[in-house]
């Protein structure tokens, strides 16, 4: 039996929805037509037949109707239970169950069985696991790269925070991206992602770069929870410290009322002029947007990145 945890009881007062504070009415920039593709359901029959879970519907990704019409589905290992309760995230909170032995092979089946030339695995936090989790995401890499050798791998993993060696088991297991989401600005952790810290996440990229220098390293971040232009601009420098090569900025979207206060919704011209900052800053690859997410168009996002790799080192 799972336990579920309230997650109002898990966050800061301040920060919580008052029922006195209206609801942001979406733009129309933000809105999403309902999935309605045949494609669409065979990317759906072909998860549930091998029994997986994909963060596309335990978060409630606005993006699922498009990217699962080309059969994009992004798996999520490990349960559909996480041990943290960030603010922003729709994903439940409570005690996981042990892990499935067969998940890592399900998988690559579901990414043969998808034709992906590109996949990206992500997972909730195991912070009930000696290794966070870590042995599971190298397992899983090695079963993709046996059934499919050709189909590049993107991991989306948690911080493994005060799990000693476990980067290093998944960056032995060679993924093509290792993507750690920053989230947010440091002043909102608190708050926002209270399970986790920001140096630490920081940290956790610089260091993948270090075990495997030849691979890309990603990070992204939600807009819309009251951040500043300026307190951006600085994870942005933060993040370029730390060698890290693809940025992605999107629009928060609050899950349900019981999670953070969306305080606005940033314009499509201000993304704009987001992306052209970071790309000022030196980012091999920025994708900025009201929809972006992590694993938006990451195998288009993935190729462009190779590519501006490929120039830049021809660059006299």
């Amino acid at each position: 039996m799972t336990l579920v945890i309230d997650r109002t009881q898990l966050r800061h007062p301040e920060k919580a929805h008052r029922p006195d504070t209206p609801t942001l009415r979406k733009p129309d920039w933000i809105r999403v037509k309902a999935p309605v593709s045949k494609e669409y359901a065979v990317t759906k029959s072909i998860v549930r037949e091998h029994n997986l879970k994909t963060v596309c519907e335990e978060a409630g990704c606005p993006n699922i109707g498009e990217c699962w019409t080309h059969r994009h589905a992004t798996m999520m290992i490990m349960g559909d239970t996480c041990t943290r309760a960030c603010a922003f995230c729709n994903v439940k909170t409570g005690l996981p169950h042990a892990l499935d032995a067969e998940e890592p092979v399900n998988v690559a089946k579901a990414v043969a069985k998808l034709g992906l030339k590109h996949v990206v695995i992500t997972s909730v936090d195991r912070d009930d696991l000696a290794d966070g989790g870590a042995d599971h995401f190298a397992q899983t890499i090695n079963a993709i790269r046996a059934q499919s050798p050709g189909t590049t791998i993107e991991v989306l993993t948690p911080d493994f925070l005060r799990k000693d060696g476990a980067l290093d088991v998944v960056m032995a297991a060679r993924p093509d991206v290792f993507n750690h989401n920053l989230e947010t600005v440091p002043r909102l952790y608190l708050t926002v992602r209270p399970g986790a810290r920001y140096f630490a996440s920081l940290r956790l990229l610089e260091r993948a770069k270090e075990l495997v220098p030849t691979g890309f390293t990603k990070s992204g971040l939600m807009v819309g929870l009251g951040e500043t232009r300026e307190e951006i601009m600085q994870v942005m420098d933060d993040l370029r410290a730390a060698g890290v090569d693809f940025l992605t900025i999107g629009q928060y979207l609050q899950p349900t009322k019981k999670h953070a206060r969306l305080e606005r919704f940033w314009s499509p011209e201000e993304f704009r002029g987001l992306e052209a900052i970071a790309r000022a800053k030196g980012f091999l690859m920025v994708s900025a947007s009201p929809l972006t997410r992590s694993s938006y168009h990451a195998d288009a996002d993935f190729a462009q990145m190779q590519a501006n790799r490929a120039a830049k080192h021809r660059t006299p």
